[in-house]
């Protein structure tokens, strides 16, 4: 289906209640723990019309934050890289029980050789979030190809799918396979592929010049200010990091949400096939063989989406979602229908509490 604007009731949502998410962000808009915010939630394809709270800093001052303004969405990006990497899969370009260095040769040595596609997607890999020098490397306005060739040499944490680890850099080697595989940039295959098909005119790995004039910056963390390489850098805006350098609206990662919510179709457009749309949010560290018993308790993986957690203490078994280090958090249950997304300027800001009240608010 196609999302469409509609009332709370509409949507099968309680008004009193999601009004109470509102008012969170209402509220810490008004006392500076998180100066500017937008949230959009909908429910069997109806979208109640996005909000908007607080303000944003730019060159010219302070400026509201719309409903339709563009956030660095951070770590949000990694399940859409993942999509990109299970097109191919369902392409039957690649596997997923295709070995690392079957299509990155240099990514070798020192067990590296067991790192599986599977493992990238499912943080099982060893490898870090981030690599030891991820610092300098963005100190002197590095290319990824610095941070993939850092990636190939860089020490494997523990043997691969034996733990779960967040890790950026398996998700930044995923993006560089979807290049190698397809000779094409991965910004530009998520614009043709994803992107263009689903309407999300507003989403970008790596900012357009035509978002510019809606950008939301985010609020600098202490160590950021003084720095050229900080999250509202050029350097960093136009970097296009697979593992979270991607900048879009609420409005649009609805689209996304729902698109997963349909099995793979919006809009009368199959965007991914359907069972690679059910795979990406099924459990799959579990059925990994070699997986400490921690591991399976506490982290539960699909393929690019932490399933139940980031998705809201109330949410089902389920649920679906991903948080971004800039302040961001986007979720979806198949079991209720409900979708939501949550961007903000403020790094660390306690989106859970809003997560909760948007779920509570589900009236059926």
């Amino acid at each position: 289906m196609e999302l469409r604007e509609g009332s709370p009731t509409t949507a099968g949502l309680d008004p009193e209640r999601l009004e109470k998410a509102y008012a969170l962000l209402a509220r810490w808009a008004a006392d500076g723990t998180v100066p500017g915010a937008a949230v959009a939630v909908a429910r069997g394809g109806i979208m109640v019309p996005p909000r908007s709270f607080g303000a944003c800093a730019t060159d010219n001052g302070t400026s509201p934050v719309q409903p339709d303004s563009v956030f660095l969405v951070a770590s949000v990006t990694k399940p859409v890289t993942a999509t990109a990497l299970m097109l191919l899969v369902e392409r039957g370009l690649v596997s997923l029980q295709d070995h690392v260095c079957d299509w990155v040769p240099e990514f070798s040595g020192d067990g590296r050789e067991d790192v599986r596609l599977l493992h990238l997607l499912t943080h099982t890999s060893g490898l870090p979030d981030m690599l030891p020098e991820n610092v300098s490397l963005r100190q002197r306005h590095a290319p990824l190809s610095a941070f993939i060739e850092g990636i190939c040499r860089t020490p494997l944490l523990f043997r691969p799918g034996t733990q779960v680890r967040y890790q950026s850099m398996g998700t930044a080697i995923a993006g560089h396979i979807v290049e190698r595989v397809t000779g094409t940039a991965l910004r530009e295959f998520i614009q043709r592929e994803l992107c263009a098909p689903l309407g999300m005119r507003s989403t970008a790995l790596g900012i357009r010049d035509d978002l510019l004039p809606r950008l939301a910056p985010v609020h600098l963390p202490a160590e950021q200010v003084h720095t050229d390489w900080h999250w509202n850098s050029s350097y960093w805006r136009q970097l296009g990091a697979p593992w979270g350098g991607m900048f879009s609206t609420v409005g649009d990662l609805l689209i996304l949400l729902q698109t997963f919510l349909d099995g793979g179709r919006y809009a009368g457009v199959q965007v991914l096939a359907r069972a690679t749309a059910a795979a990406m949010i099924a459990d799959q560290t579990s059925r990994l063989p070699e997986l400490d018993s921690a591991s399976r308790l506490r982290d539960r993986w699909g393929l690019g989406w932490k399933l139940g957690g980031w998705a809201g203490d109330l949410s089902g078994p389920r649920a679906f979602g991903h948080a971004g280090a800039t302040g961001t958090l986007v979720g979806a249950d198949p079991d209720t229908g409900l979708a939501w997304a949550i961007f903000t300027i403020q790094p660390g800001a306690p989106l859970r509490y809003v997560a909760n009240a948007l779920v509570a608010a589900v009236a059926d």
